[in-house]
C-alpha cells in the first residue's frame, strides 16, 4: 500500500513527493498510516466500513480541537480518489509519541485526569448537526446479538466465568438509559489511539468513530487502560453520574468479550486488538464478581 500512498502524494500533492515515506505499525482495523517527512502523516482507510471516516474528521476536528485540552490530529491536506483508490483519504501533521499498547502509559494517575477532563470538555462542545456515532446508542446496538454467543465461547474454553459474565450483563440491560440530548463522544478511546511520551499521555487519535450519543461509550477507557486504584480519578474527572457510569462498564464487559471472541476465535487476525479486549473484559467482570459477594 506504500507504493499507492506515493502514487496518491505525487499525483494531489506534488509539494510533499519528494519526502521520505514510511509505513506506521498499527493495530487500528480501519486505517493504514505513513508517516510522510518529519511533520506529516498520511491515512488511507483500508476497510469499507471506514468510508466517510475522512471527510466527518474534516468537517469537524477543526470545530472540537479548540475546547480540547489533549492534541488532536490536524488535517492539512485532503486527498480525493485516484489512482485506483476509490475512497478520500488525508494529510494530518505528524503528533510526536508512540500507541499506548506499544509504548503503555506508567503515569496512570495523570492518565486518568487527563482523559476524564478530555471527554468532559468534548461533551461541552455544540452538538448540534453532528453525525449520530456508532457507539453512541444503547450498547445492545452495537452488539447487534453477538454477546450471548460469544460468553458461551469463550466460557466453554475456560476463558471468563459465564455464569457470572451472563449476570452481570443482564444487569447492564436494566440500566437507565440515556435520555438527554446527545453529546459528543469520540467513541474509540482505546490504548491504541492514545499516544504516550515517556510514560505520560501526550495526544488523543483517530477520530472515525467521533459523533454523538450517550457519553457511556468514552467510559471503557476506565477498563482499557487504567485499574482499580486509578479508575476513580477518571470518574470525577470525567463528571458522569451513576447510571453513565454503570453503562460504561457495561460497554467495557461487552466490548471486551464481544471483540476478544471474535478477533481471537473467529478471525484471529489482531492478537493485539484481542489482547486488549481481554484485558478489558476482565477488569469489567472483577469489579462485578466484588459487587456479587
Amino acid at each position: 500500500m506504500i507504493d499507492l500512498a506515493r502514487r496518491l502524494i505525487a499525483a494531489q500533492f506534488p509539494q510533499w513527493a519528494g519526502l521520505p515515506l514510511a509505513h506506521v505499525d498499527s493495530a487500528g482495523t480501519d486505517n493504514e498510516m505513513f508517516r510522510l517527512g518529519d511533520e506529516l502523516v498520511v491515512r488511507l482507510p483500508k476497510a469499507d466500513w471506514a468510508a466517510g471516516q475522512i471527510e466527518k474528521e474534516r468537517r469537524w476536528l477543526p470545530h472540537i480541537a479548540p475546547h480540547l485540552p489533549l492534541p488532536v490530529p490536524a488535517p492539512v491536506g485532503d486527498g480525493v480518489p485516484g489512482e485506483g483508490f476509490g475512497q478520500h483519504w488525508a494529510v494530518y501533521a505528524w503528533l510526536d509519541g508512540d500507541d499506548a499498547f506499544d509504548a503503555p502509559v506508567t503515569d496512570l494517575a495523570h492518565a486518568a485526569v487527563e482523559l476524564g477532563r478530555f471527554g468532559a470538555a468534548l461533551r461541552r462542545v455544540d452538538a448540534t448537526g453532528g453525525p449520530t456515532s456508532f457507539r453512541g446508542g444503547h450498547v445492545t446496538e452495537w452488539e447487534g446479538g453477538s454477546m450471548a454467543g460469544a460468553v458461551r465461547a469463550l466460557a466453554a474454553e475456560g476463558s471468563l466465568d459465564g455464569e457470572l459474565a451472563g449476570a452481570a450483563w443482564e444487569s447492564v440491560l436494566r440500566l437507565p438509559q440515556w435520555d438527554r440530548p446527545p453529546v459528543w463522544v469520540h467513541g474509540d478511546l482505546l490504548p491504541g489511539n492514545l499516544l504516550t511520551r515517556d510514560g505520560r499521555l501526550s495526544a488523543v487519535i483517530d477520530f472515525g468513530g467521533l459523533g454523538t450519543g450517550d457519553p457511556a461509550c468514552d467510559m471503557m477507557a476506565a477498563w482499557t487502560l487504567l485499574t482499580a486504584e486509578t479508575r476513580p480519578l477518571f470518574r470525577e474527572a470525567a463528571e458522569v453520574d451513576d447510571a453513565t457510569w454503570a453503562r460504561g462498564r457495561g460497554w467495557a464487559l461487552c466490548w471486551g468479550i464481544v471483540t476478544d471472541h471474535y478477533y481471537r476465535v473467529v478471525n484471529p487476525v489482531n492478537p493485539v486488538l484481542a489482547a486488549v479486549a481481554r484485558r478489558t473484559f476482565a477488569e469489567a467482570l472483577a469489579e462485578y464478581a466484588e459487587a456479587a459477594v
